[in-house]
């Protein structure tokens, strides 16, 4: 009996002050993420965040376009968990539904009359083509998050904030990086001219005005009647963080994926015809491929954001915690998901292009907050540089 008692051990009462990962992520996130960037000197580990990737690091990427039916064009992009789809459909838009047309039309006549520089001509002509574009409103984005991506978005539910904010960077992106030519959007109509025998043809009145324009030039000048309308309807099927880069990654995939058929005007019928045979259908001829890189700014000391707004001389506190060395422990992360993103207030978006092997910055806006300095911008644009061949391959694939 002494014997069976004593091999009998008492099981170890657990340790009450220990938490799993989940729970001590939930209840202290800003710590729980501050311990994976900051291991112990004495363990010698890289900074890791806390889904596993290095600062510096992008999730994985992935691309397929002509998803789907019934679109000129269409994408769907995964950036780890956020998910977009983009469906890109064409619409004419006559001129004569345009009210200021026919004013428009006059006006730069006259402006081309008046220049005469080939330099100059070659302005006039970009300021039309962003004229039409940006004016007409050919290009029309519309983001929907009411899809049941995330909890906090209700299927059904009206725009929310996010979603119109993310419709207008887009539209901006697409004005600012002038990805879309106006001439892949103007259907043109050629008037004829009108020969002897046509001539002959007309009565008395028609023939006398003929005469008086027999010393005018041969060829009359095209007319264009309508213009195609892109409406790009972008959907996240799943958010987990950094929605803009997704969405935007879709657009391009759709816009590259986009085939306009062919149209053009019919005289008898006075209006827009357009061809059944995809044969004759045509990709649009694209500007570059400006990529975007959102980053984002995990700071050490979880007041450090509301410091700055309570305390009036916070700049120049920061210039003398510089001067004596004590500078603020900072991470700048790269392509943010959504647990970190509610961590962080710093932000930085990168747009860039790579024209001849150079890298060309398309766009750049940082929000919120004062530690990305002038030297973690430059390595920003090599990090963006690194991405865009990346992406670039990635597109190229789909």
């Amino acid at each position: 009996m002494a014997s069976s008692s004593a091999s009998t051990a008492a099981p170890a009462a657990p340790n009450s002050l220990s938490l799993p990962p989940s729970q001590f992520a939930r209840l202290q996130p800003h710590a729980y993420l501050l311990a994976h960037l900051s291991p112990p000197s004495s363990s010698n580990q890289p900074s890791i965040r806390a889904n596993g990737r290095a600062p510096s690091q992008f999730r994985v990427t992935s691309a397929n376009a002509g998803s789907l039916t019934h679109t000129n064009g269409s994408a769907v992009v995964r950036l780890g968990d956020t998910t977009a789809v983009c469906g890109v459909r064409a619409e004419i838009l006559h001129t004569d539904d345009i009210a200021s047309w026919s004013v428009s039309q006059s006006t730069n006549a006259n402006k081309r009359r008046r220049i005469g520089e080939s330099e100059k001509e070659t302005e006039a002509k970009d300021e039309e083509d962003r004229a039409h574009i940006e004016d007409l409103n050919l290009l029309v984005p519309n983001i929907s998050l009411s899809t049941g991506c995330a909890p906090g978005f209700i299927p059904s539910a009206p725009p929310s904030a996010l979603a119109q904010s993310l419709s207008h960077q887009i539209l901006s992106l697409l004005h600012t990086s002038r990805l879309v030519q106006a001439e892949d959007l103007r259907i043109w109509y050629q008037p004829p001219n009108l020969g002897p025998e046509e001539a002959q043809q007309h009565n008395d009145e028609e023939q006398m005005d003929l005469d008086a324009g027999a010393n005018e030039e041969e060829t009359k000048p095209a007319e264009i009647k309508a213009f195609w309308v892109l409406y790009i309807d972008i959907m996240l099927i799943s958010l987990a963080g950094n929605p803009f880069d997704a969405a935007w990654a879709s657009v391009l995939a759709a816009l590259r994926d986009t085939k306009l058929p062919k149209a053009w005007w019919d005289v008898d019928n006075e209006s827009i015809l357009c061809s059944d045979d995809v044969k004759e259908s045509q990709k649009l001829s694209l500007r570059g491929l400006p990529i975007s890189s959102s980053f984002c700014v995990f700071e050490a000391d979880a007041a450090a954001g509301w410091r700055a707004v309570v305390i009036p001389d916070a700049e120049e506190q920061k210039v003398q915690d510089s001067k004596h060395g004590s500078q603020q422990q900072k991470w700048i992360l790269a392509d943010p998901d959504g647990y970190e993103e509610g961590l962080v207030q710093e932000r930085v978006y990168l747009v860039v292009d790579k024209e001849e092997g150079k890298t060309v910055i398309v766009k750049m806006e940082k929000l919120g907050g004062w530690t990305v300095d002038s030297e973690d911008l430059r390595q920003l644009v090599d990090i963006s540089a690194q991405r865009w061949d990346e992406m670039k391959r990635i597109l190229d694939q789909c």
